[in-house]
């Protein structure tokens, strides 16, 4: 398995609008095979801060998936509100080695 950190910051008043699309994008990912979990998150200092987590079953389950013409334009959407570049960190479990 692995787990997916994906960083984005909101341009100031744009927050609603993320939190729907960042919405939209999670149930996307809920169809796909391999997705295992999601949890998306608020930045409690800073508001315009939101870091998604997710677990897939593998990493081409997530390629998959990152590389879909949905999640492509859902992700153009997105990056029209934000201050700052998308950061995606890709992460494998050690237990698995």
């Amino acid at each position: 398995m692995i787990r997916v950190i994906i960083e984005r910051k909101a341009k100031p008043g744009k927050e609603r609008e993320l939190e729907g699309l960042l919405l939209d994008l999670r149930v996307g990912g809920m169809r796909e095979p391999g997705y295992v979990s999601g949890e998306t998150l608020a930045g409690q200092d800073d508001p315009t801060l939101y870091v998604v987590l997710s677990t897939w079953r593998s990493l081409a389950h997530w390629q998959v998936w990152a590389s879909s013409a949905e999640r492509q334009k859902m992700d153009a959407k997105v990056e029209r509100i934000l201050s700052a570049p998308t950061k995606i960190t890709v992460l494998r479990f050690l237990e698995e080695h």
